[in-house]
């Protein structure tokens, strides 16, 4: 027999549950501000270490040795097939519901491969683009206004991706079932934004979007 407990799977595989629902990563992107992480855990960020990120991985940890434990052979395997399956079915249930019963900005979704870059042009003036890919899964039209949120590289509050703001706010509709790619090129006036890059580019930029009192960050 394969199974050596069913007590140490079961209880290995509600563990697992527990671990996917702390930081599942919707509505809004729950590792943002990581600057370490393992698996989905975020590990610390800009203020230290996050103990709830900690207790999952502990968790995660432990929830792999009961189900070493409950395995009675091919344990190496499963471990792989259960460790993949625990990092690409979020999105799978998250594209689910995105496609089934999602609507408004919760039906908007992104890959994580937007790039920003700026050029200098002056002690106050930067010319900044953008560009990211937006789908909207729902068989509705989609609108809302998007902002720009700073990585957290930079330390003193020095703006970078935020300040794509200043010629804001930015407003966008996305056709139902559409991916739309979405390009901004501004000149930048910075004379009242005290600290500022002066020229450089990042890539997996992040945003937030909003519609109304509805707000998620991506």
């Amino acid at each position: 027999m394969m199974v050596r407990s069913k007590l140490a799977l079961f209880s290995s595989f509600i563990i697992l549950a527990i671990c996917m629902y702390l930081f599942f990563p919707f509505p809004n992107n729950v590792t943002l501000e990581a600057r370490s992480q393992f698996m989905s855990f975020p590990i610390s960020n800009q203020d230290g270490y996050i103990l709830l990120g900690i207790i999952g991985s502990i968790l995660f940890v432990i929830a792999m040795i009961l189900l070493v434990i409950g395995m009675n052979k091919y344990r190496f395997r499963a471990v792989i097939i259960v460790a993949v399956v625990y990092t690409i079915l979020p999105n799978l249930l998250i594209t689910m519901y995105q496609e089934t019963l999602a609507s408004g900005i919760q039906a908007i979704s992104y890959d994580s491969q937007g790039e920003c870059s700026f050029e200098y042009v002056s002690e106050d003036l930067l010319n900044g683009e953008c560009n990211l890919v937006l789908h909207n899964r729902s068989s509705e039209d989609v609108s809302f206004e998007l902002e720009f949120i700073d990585s957290s590289y930079f330390e003193d509050e020095v703006r970078m991706e935020s300040l794509m703001n200043v010629a804001g706010p930015h407003h966008f509709t996305i056709e139902a079932n559409h991916k739309n790619s979405i390009h901004l090129k501004e000149l930048l006036d910075l004379s009242d934004i005290p600290k500022h890059i002066e020229g450089g580019s990042s890539s997996d930029i992040h945003f937030r979007i909003i519609d109304g009192e509805q707000t998620r960050i991506l």
